[in-house]
C-alpha cells in the first residue's frame, strides 16, 4: 500500500505515521482522494473491530424454454418484504412484479384489485426528457397493460374475498427485442403463486404472431412489426381467462387455429410455476370470506324473486324504467329487513339482491331461449346510422345500435401531429388516434371528469386497434388522423359502436378505407355443476345489453370486415371459459357483424368527395432542403409566424413540405406565402400567381415563385389585340398567370389569356372558315438564333398544345436577359434600323443556340432555379420588333405595322380571303409575301411542304389571321 502512495504522491507518504490514527479523527489520503485507511494497516492490527457479516440471500430459480427463448424465473434476491415478489427475464429483458395485500377485515362487496405497470426510462439507459427528468403520470401504454394484467388473474379470486390487494410490476431493464407487458403478466401469476394471499391460478399469457401465413410463438418486436397477428391469450391449465387480439382481417377458420395453438403454448408458463411455489411458495392464508348464509339468502330470494321476474318477463320496459322498478324492489326488500331487525341481511342486501336477479335472468334465457328486452338469443337491436351530421366537422357520424348512441369526429392534421410514445419497446409516435369518452350524463348520472381513466383508455384503444388494419398505408396518407368518440348514451358496447361510428366518420371525411368495420359484443350464459364446477349448459348471446353484461358470463367484444376479424377482447366473470365455447361464439358474431355492416353500407359506402367550404385540404410538396431551411427560418420563427397568421399546420421533413388547412381558402394563403419564400417546381401549365415588376412596349416582366422572374409578353395578354402592354397590365399589379414554355437558356415564358375565358367573337367569313386558333402563328423568330435542326421542327405551340408537343417544338420567340434589353435600348432603341446588307451578314456576331427539351412533368427545378439572378429574366422579342431592327427593306412596319397611318388589310382583306402573292423574302421559318398594294403578309412552313422556294414565285394563299399588328397570316391554298 506504501509503494502506490509512493507511486501516486511521495510527499504525502512523509507524515508520521501516527497522525493517520482514526483515534485522532484523521483520515489518510489515497489516490490524491480522501478516504479511510484499509482494515488491513498495520496501525489496526492490534485494535478490535467488528467486521461486517456475509448475508447470504436464499434465492430460487427456474429456467424453460417456451418458442425457441430461454425464460427464468427468480425469487428471494429483491423485494424480500412483498408478499411475494418474482423477476422474469427472457433474454436481457426483466421485469419485477410483487404482490401485497391489507391486513383488515374491511367490510365490502367488490374485491378492491389494484394493478400498476410502470415503465422508467433507466430500464432502456435513459434520462427522462421531462422538465422535472422523472417520470410523471402513468402513460396510456402503462394504463394498458395494467389491465391486461388485470383480466386473467381477477376472476381466480375466491367469492366472498374482499381484501384489498395490490400487483406492481416494474420493467428493471429491456433491450428491446421483447414486450415487456407479457413477462409481467406471467410474473405477476409467479408472485401470486408464492403469497399466502387465496387465489386460484396459476396462469399462463402468450403472445401469438403470423408471418407469412405461419404462426410464431413468442415473437419479438421486429417480428411482431411484419406480422398481420397480435394474439395474447391467457388460461389456466383447461380454460380460457383473456383473449386480447388485433389483426389485419383475420378470417374466423385462422384466428380458431391460432387460439388452438396458443392454449397449449401457455400452459407450459404453469408448471415452472408450480414448481417454484413449492420451493419458496408461502402457505396460504385464512382470510374471512364474505359469504352469505343460505338462511338469509332465502328470505331474501322469496321476497324479491317474484317482482323481479315481472319486470324481466315486460319487455316493454326501457333501460331507466327498468332500472328504477328493480330499485324499487330493494327499497321494499330493505324495509322488510329493518321491519324484522335482520341487521345481517341489510349488510349483504345489494349484493344479494344482484345474485337473485342473475338467477331470474339466467333461468329465463335456458328455459325460455327469451332475453330481457324479449328479443331473441341470435337478434341485433334495431339500428341507426347518420354520417356527415355536423358539415363543419372534417368528418362526423353518429351510430345508434337500441339505446347505446356515440358521435364520433374525425380531424385530420399534419404528420407533425402525430402522437409522440415514450415506451420502452413499439414505435416511437402513432399518426391515428382514437380517444374514447365516456361522460356520466351517458348514463344519467353525477360525476366529476377527472384525468386518464382505465377505463376509457382500454375501449378507446380496442377501437383503434379494430379501425387500424383498414386505414391506407403512411406512403399513400402521410397525416395525422384523430377520432374522438363521445358516448352518448349507453346500455351496452359503446367500444364496438364506437368502431362502427368511427368506421362513418372516416368515410365522411374522405379517407380512402379499405373496407367499413363494424363490431359488436356476444355474451354468455351458462350453468355450472356446483360440485365439479364444469358448464352443464349455456347460451350464447349476440349483441348484448349493459345488464345482460353485468349479469352473464362473458364479454366477447369482437370487430372486423366483412373479410376478417381485426380486434378482438374477451372479459369473463367465471374462473374460466373453455376454448370450445369460446370459438363457437365467433360464428353468431360475423352474423351480427353483417347486419350493421349492411346498415353503415346504406348510409354511405365510399369515401366523401370533400369539395364544400368546410373541408381541409392537404398538401405535400417536395423541396431541397436548403429551401426548406429558408422556409423555417431561425429556430423556426419563420415558419410560426406563417402558421399563426393563417391557422394552417405546417411539418417539415427530409424533402418533404405537408401543409394542413382548415379549407381552400387558407389553403391557398399559405401556398402563396410559400412560394414567396422558396417557390415551387414548375410546371407547363400550372397556374402561378406574380407581380409585375416592368413595363415594356413589348410585354411586362412578372416576378413570381420565391424570386423567379418570367416574361408575359403582349401577343399572352388577351385573345384580343392589344396595342399597348400599360392598357392591360401596370406596375405592381398582381396577376395569376399560366406558364406555357421555356426557351431555348431555359428561361420561362408567362400567359395571362390562357388563364381567362375565350371570348366569342363574329366575323364576315369568305370562300372557307378560319384556321383553328391552336395553327395560328404571331411571331417568327431570326434565321442565325435557329439551329438547322430546329429548322425542321414547328414552331413552339401556345399554352393549349400538350408536352409531346413542346418537346421537339422551336421556340417562336427570341428570349434575352432583361439586362440585355435594357442595354439594346439605350444603345440602339427599339425603332432602329439594321444595314440593308443581307441578313446572315447584319447578324454575324449571333450565336446559334439549340433548344432544351421540356420534361413531361414539367421543369425540374434545378433548371429553373438557375435563372433567378436579374441577367436571367426573361425577356421576348416578338419577329415585329425584329423586323423593325434587322429587316428594314422589307418595311412590313412602316406600310402596314405603323400607328401612324390606318392599315390597307382592315379593308382590303378578309379572313378566308383568297388573294395571289409573290416571295418577297425567304427566312428560316417561312416567307415573307407580296400581296401588292404595298401589303406584305407572313407565311411560315408547315411539316411535310415544299420548302425550296425563290424570290419572285407567285403563290395562292388565302388569309388565316392577322397579328397583334394587323400583319397578315397566310396559308397556300393546295390547287385543284
Amino acid at each position: 500500500m506504501a509503494s502506490v502512495r509512493n507511486k501516486v504522491n511521495p510527499l504525502l507518504c512523509n507524515l508520521p505515521y501516527v497522525l493517520t490514527w482514526r483515534k485522532f479523527g484523521f483520515r489518510t489520503i489515497c489516490s490524491g482522494r480522501l478516504g479511510f485507511a484499509p482494515s488491513t494497516s498495520p496501525s489496526m492490527a492490534d485494535v478490535d473491530t467488528p467486521v461486517a457479516g456475509t448475508k447470504v440471500l436464499d434465492t430460487f430459480a427456474e429456467e424453460f424454454e417456451i418458442g425457441s427463448r430461454k425464460i427464468t424465473l427468480e425469487t428471494g434476491k429483491i423485494a424480500r418484504f412483498a408478499n411475494g415478489s418474482v423477476i422474469l427475464a427472457m433474454e436481457e429483458t426483466k421485469v419485477l412484479s410483487t404482490v401485497a395485500s391489507s391486513k383488515g377485515d374491511a367490510v365490502r362487496d367488490f374485491l378492491p384489485l389494484t394493478v400498476d405497470y410502470q415503465e422508467k426510462q433507466f430500464a432502456q439507459g435513459v434520462i427522462p426528457k421531462t422538465f422535472m427528468k422523472r417520470e410523471g403520470a402513468p402513460k396510456e401504454r402503462e394504463l394498458l397493460c395494467g389491465r391486461l394484467i388485470d383480466r386473467p388473474i381477477r376472476p381466480l379470486f375466491p367469492s366472498g374475498f374482499y381484501h384489498e390487494v395490490q400487483v406492481m410490476a416494474s420493467v428493471l431493464s429491456s433491450d428491446g427485442k421483447q414486450d415487456p407487458d407479457i413477462l409481467a403478466a406471467n410474473a405477476s401469476s409467479a408472485a401470486l403463486m408464492l403469497s399466502d394471499i387465496p387465489w386460484g391460478g396459476p396462469i399462463g399469457v402468450i403472445r401469438i404472431g403470423r408471418i407469412s401465413g405461419q404462426f410464431v410463438v413468442n415473437p419479438s418486436m421486429e417480428e411482431l412489426s411484419i406480422s398481420d397477428l397480435n394474439l395474447v391469450y391467457a388460461c389456466t391449465r383447461d380454460k380460457t381467462l383473456m383473449i386480447d387480439v388485433q389483426a389485419r382481417e383475420i378470417s374466423e377458420k385462422d384466428l380458431e387455429a391460432a387460439l388452438r395453438l396458443a392454449h397449449p403454448e401457455a400452459v407450459k408458463y404453469l408448471e415452472p410455476q408450480i414448481r417454484l411455489a413449492a420451493k419458496a411458495g408461502k402457505q396460504k392464508k385464512e382470510y374471512k370470506l364474505s359469504m352469505v348464509s343460505e338462511k338469509t339468502f332465502e328470505k331474501i330470494q322469496n321476497l324479491a324473486k317474484e317482482p323481479i321476474e315481472a319486470v324481466f318477463t315486460d319487455p316493454t320496459y326501457g333501460k331507466f324504467e327498468r332500472g328504477e322498478a328493480l330499485e324499487k324492489i330493494t327499497q321494499d326488500v330493505k324495509r322488510a329487513l329493518e321491519e324484522e331487525g335482520d341487521d345481517e341481511g341489510l349488510k349483504i342486501l345489494p349484493k344479494t339482491v344482484d345474485t337473485v336477479r342473475k338467477q331470474v335472468v339466467h333461468r329465463r334465457i335456458m328455459s325460455e331461449g327469451l332475453r330481457v328486452d324479449g328479443r331473441r338469443l341470435d337478434e341485433v337491436r334495431p339500428l341507426y346510422c347518420e354520417a356527415g351530421n355536423l358539415p363543419v366537422l372534417h368528418g362526423s357520424a353518429i351510430f345508434s345500435r337500441g339505446d347505446t348512441q356515440v358521435l364520433c369526429t374525425v380531424t385530420l392534421g399534419a404528420p407533425g401531429d402525430a402522437q409522440r410514445l415514450d415506451s420502452l419497446v413499439g414505435p416511437s409516435s402513432k399518426r391515428f388516434m382514437l380517444h374514447y369518452s365516456f361522460p356520466p350524463f351517458c348514463t344519467n348520472e353525477v360525476g366529476k371528469r377527472t384525468g386518464l381513466n382505465r377505463r376509457e383508455v382500454g375501449h378507446g384503444t380496442l377501437a383503434e386497434k379494430a379501425l387500424l388494419a383498414v386505414l391506407p398505408p403512411e406512403d399513400d396518407f402521410p397525416y395525422a388522423v384523430r377520432i374522438n368518440s363521445e358516448v352518448m348514451a349507453s346500455d351496452g358496447s359503446t367500444s364496438m359502436a364506437t368502431v362502427c361510428g368511427g368506421s362513418m366518420a372516416l368515410m365522411d371525411s374522405g379517407i380512402p378505407l379499405r373496407e367499413h368495420v363494424a363490431g359488436l359484443s356476444v355474451g354468455l350464459v351458462s350453468e355450472v355443476d356446483p360440485s365439479t364446477g364444469e358448464i352443464k349448459d349455456y347460451r350464447i348471446l349476440t349483441d348484448i345489453l349493459g345488464l345482460e353484461d353485468h349479469l352473464g358470463d362473458m364479454d366477447f367484444k369482437i370487430a372486423g370486415t366483412r373479410n376478417g376479424v381485426t380486434a378482438i377482447q374477451l372479459d369473463i366473470k367465471p374462473a374460466g371459459i373453455p376454448l370450445d365455447i369460446i370459438c363457437e361464439s365467433l360464428d353468431p358474431a360475423l352474423k351480427g357483424r353483417l347486419q350493421i355492416l349492411d346498415h353503415m353500407e346504406r348510409e354511405i359506402s365510399a369515401p366523401r368527395i370533400q369539395d364544400d367550404r368546410y373541408s381541409p385540404r392537404l398538401v405535400t410538396l417536395k423541396y431541397s432542403n436548403d429551401a426548406l431551411r429558408r422556409l423555417i427560418g431561425p429556430v423556426g420563427a419563420l415558419k410560426r409566424k406563417i402558421e399563426d397568421e393563417t391557422g394552417a399546420r405546417i411539418s417539415v421533413s427530409d424533402g418533404t413540405l405537408t401543409i394542413v388547412a382548415k379549407n381552400q381558402s387558407v389553403m391557398e394563403k399559405v401556398q402563396e406565402k410559400v412560394d414567396f419564400i422558396i417557390g415551387r417546381e414548375i410546371e407547363i401549365g400550372g397556374v402561378y400567381k406574380g407581380i409585375v415588376v416592368s413595363v415594356k412596349e413589348y410585354g411586362a416582366f412578372v416576378e413570381f415563385n420565391g424570386g423567379q422572374q418570367g416574361l408575359l409578353h403582349i401577343s399572352e395578354l388577351s385573345h384580343d389585340p392589344v396595342s399597348r402592354v400599360s392598357d392591360v397590365v401596370s406596375v405592381g399589379q398582381q396577376l395569376s398567370l399560366m406558364c406555357i414554355g421555356q426557351d431555348v437558356r431555359g428561361n420561362i415564358k408567362l400567359s395571362l389569356k390562357a388563364t381567362l375565358p375565350r371570348s366569342e367573337f363574329k366575323t364576315d367569313i369568305v370562300d372557307e372558315p378560319v384556321a383553328p386558333a391552336s395553327q395560328v402563328v404571331n411571331v417568327w423568330a431570326a434565321i442565325e438564333d435557329i439551329s438547322n435542326e430546329q429548322e425542321k421542327q414547328g414552331a413552339t405551340a401556345g399554352p393549349e398544345t400538350n408536352d409531346s408537343t413542346l418537346k421537339s417544338a422551336t421556340p417562336a420567340v427570341l428570349i434575352r436577359s432583361a439586362a440585355e434589353c435594357d442595354e439594346e435600348e439605350k444603345s440602339d432603341g427599339l425603332n432602329s434600323k439594321s444595314d440593308n446588307g443581307s441578313q446572315s451578314a447584319s447578324k454575324s456576331d449571333k450565336k446559334t443556340r439549340t433548344p432544351s427539351s421540356l420534361s413531361e412533368s414539367g421543369f425540374s427545378s434545378r433548371n429553373i432555379k438557375s435563372k433567378r439572378a436579374k441577367d436571367a429574366i426573361l425577356d421576348l422579342i416578338s419577329d415585329d420588333e425584329s423586323e423593325q431592327k434587322h429587316t428594314s427593306e422589307v418595311g412590313l412596319h412602316s406600310q402596314i405595322g405603323s400607328t401612324s397611318e390606318t392599315p390597307m388589310s382592315a379593308k382590303k382583306l378578309k379572313l378566308g380571303m383568297r388573294v395571289s402573292a409573290k416571295v418577297h423574302q425567304i427566312r428560316a421559318l417561312g416567307l415573307v409575301l407580296d400581296l401588292g398594294g404595298g401589303i406584305r403578309g407572313m407565311y411560315r412552313f408547315e411539316p411535310g411542304t415544299k420548302r425550296d422556294f425563290e424570290v419572285g414565285d407567285e403563290l395562292r394563299v388565302k388569309c388565316s389571321s392577322f397579328s397583334t399588328k394587323g400583319i397578315p397570316v397566310l396559308s397556300l391554298v393546295k390547287e385543284e
